[in-house]
């Protein structure tokens, strides 16, 4: 009771002695009075951010958590490491995309979204057949290149058997366009009697994926057994005229 005077006295609410120790949301100053937390100027503004730009905190979260997939996986990367290189917090992580799994997949439809974009933006439909599936597959190269965190991305999540794109809602509806563009493509070439028909054009399409990506996924490896850098700017440009004319051979009559 005597307790309870002395703290009524210096208008300190006794929950804040609550075992001991001051409310979390209070500090103590030195006379034992109870002072409000402190804000710095940085913490006012990322919070304001995330009221005034929420578009502009997804974002930023996305290419933190990009970055951390690639380097770590999804198995090493960590949420708080992810938090602690945004300009929002660890809540907002979770308030936006539910745990790290949902993070990692919205970090995946981004990347898939980005070149399936891409290859939209092409305009393939008003070249001519040949040129048209050249330009496919040159573009398709190049972006592979320019883009090495998709590759690595998709090597990770052939890791874990697809089960994120499995669980995603808009992954397979962004990837069926590639493959009509092919075979669009394809199907003009036919008409024209320039390439020879009984193909299909999702194999069309996943050999110029594969001759792209592999530059990318195995730099590395390539680099330590044969000595051989596959991504110099004369090898590229080499592999990028033989994935041309590859496909193409492929494809005439």
């Amino acid at each position: 009771m005597y307790r309870l005077v002395q703290l009524v006295k210096r208008n300190v609410p006794p929950r804040s002695f609550h075992r001991g120790r001051p409310s979390p949301s209070r500090s103590l100053d030195k006379s034992g009075s109870v002072t409000s937390p402190v804000i710095t100027t940085r913490e006012k503004r990322r919070q304001a951010s995330w009221t005034q730009d929420p578009e502009g905190v997804r974002r930023n979260i996305l290419e933190v958590a990009r970055a951390e997939f690639v380097e770590n996986g999804l198995s090493g990367a960590r949420v708080d490491d992810i938090a602690a290189k945004t300009a929002t917090s660890k809540r907002m992580i979770y308030y936006y995309f539910g745990d790290k799994e949902g993070l990692y997949r919205a970090v995946l439809e981004t990347m898939y979204e980005g070149i399936r974009s891409f290859e939209r933006s092409l305009d393939l439909g008003s070249l001519p057949p040949v040129e048209a599936m050249a330009r496919l597959a040159e573009a398709t190269f190049d972006y592979h290149v320019e883009n090495p965190d998709f590759v690595r991305m998709v090597m990770v999540e052939n890791v874990h058997h697809a089960r994120n794109l499995k669980a995603s809602r808009t992954i397979a509806g962004l990837n069926s366009s590639v493959v009509e563009v092919t075979r669009n493509i394809y199907e003009r070439g036919v008409a024209a009697g320039l390439f020879q028909p009984g193909l299909e054009p999702l194999d069309i399409s996943l050999t110029i994926s594969a001759l792209s990506i592999y530059n990318v996924s195995h730099r590395a490896t390539v680099g330590q057994v044969f000595g051989y850098d596959m991504c110099t700017p004369e090898a590229l440009a080499r592999r990028r005229s033989m994935t041309v004319a590859a496909v193409l051979g492929m494809l005439r009559r």
